[in-house]
């Protein structure tokens, strides 16, 4: 394999670059060429790429998003839309392609894959942690530590004011931001789309609390659990409390990619360019237990990946 290419697709998530670099210099240490591949599928049909070198990713892996962009592609989803990209493939010759994305980008590459037979190797980049077949995607570190930053800050007014503040954090299908900041965060109660919940058990919760001197609470909303701005009215008519709600929003995707972010996805990008090289295709890599693994794309695609119920009971134990 002389030349393969990399390219972002779906939310961006911090670490992003991280991997690109990795991808690019493990590629050139070896021997082979890069082509950078800009605004994920949709710059795959329209020939939107070039060459990479070494120069390309240098003084970038302390910053967030990604340098090639990202973009969702209605085109991609049709047999027409992966045909002009598959004559792009050929029109620069490239021999394996390096996808950073999440579930609907996989889809994508491996349907790719079977239609045209061009090697794929997929890399978990989505705030979410919802990809099955590895313990942590890239970005989900920063996107935590945003969140439980914002947590910290918030409970500082919380506490001037004597209020209640709901947070509605990220996470329409998957609720492990919020579970995981809201146990990081000391949040009273933690809503996600994978449990149902009672607004009135919440509600009697706080009020259980406040009788015994809690004069605030810090409530975490998953975006896909419910809205943060109705949940807030519906515990401010229960409870009379004075309630405060704050929408976190893209803010969660943005900034510094943490230490972790980063050496997963320098780990992850590498391994991607030693399984094209070994001629293994159809993979996703992720990290299971600390180790760098490959999975089937087709294993893992749409697999259920399921909340932490014991996370989730021990942050209710802790909130008492």
């Amino acid at each position: 394999m002389q030349r393969i290419g990399v390219l972002t697709s779906g939310g961006d998530a911090p670490g992003m670059n991280s991997c690109i670099r990795a991808v690019v210099r493990k590629a050139i240490y070896h021997g082979m060429e890069v082509i950078g591949i800009k605004r994920g599928y949709s710059g795959f049909i329209d020939a939107d790429m070039g060459p990479m070198n070494l120069g390309s990713v240098a003084d970038i892996i302390h910053r967030g998003g990604t340098i090639l962009h990202t973009a969702r592609s209605q085109r991609f989803q049709t047999k027409e839309g992966r045909a002009q990209a598959m004559e792009n493939v050929r029109r620069f010759g490239i021999q394996g392609l390096v996808v950073i994305g999440g579930d609907g980008s996989f889809t994508g590459a491996s349907i790719f894959h079977q239609e045209h037979g061009i090697p794929v190797v997929g890399v978990p980049g989505t705030i979410d942690n919802d990809i099955s077949g590895t313990d942590y995607t890239i970005g989900f570190d920063t996107a935590l530590n945003n969140v439980v930053d914002a947590i910290n800050k918030i409970r500082d007014t919380a506490t001037s004011h004597e209020r209640t503040f709901v947070i509605e954090v990220m996470g329409r299908n998957s609720g492990n931001i919020a579970l995981a900041a809201g146990l990081a965060g000391g949040a009273e109660s933690i809503l996600v789309p994978e449990i149902p919940f009672n607004i009135e058990d919440i509600c009697h919760k706080l009020l259980s609390g406040h009788k015994r001197g809690k004069l605030h609470s810090i409530i975490l909303v998953a975006e896909g659990a419910a809205s943060g701005l109705t949940i807030g009215q519906q515990i401010k008519d229960l409870t009379g409390f004075d309630t405060k709600v704050t929408i976190l929003g893209h803010l969660q995707r943005g900034g510094i990619p943490s230490a972790f972010d980063r050496i997963l996805a320098a780990r992850l990008g590498a391994k991607a360019v030693e399984l094209l090289m070994a001629g293994d295709s159809g993979k996703m890599v992720g990290v299971r237990s600390g180790e760098v693994v490959a999975s089937d794309l087709q294993e893992i695609l749409g697999k259920p990946c399921p909340i932490n119920d014991e996370m989730y009971q021990l942050a209710k134990i802790l909130s008492i």
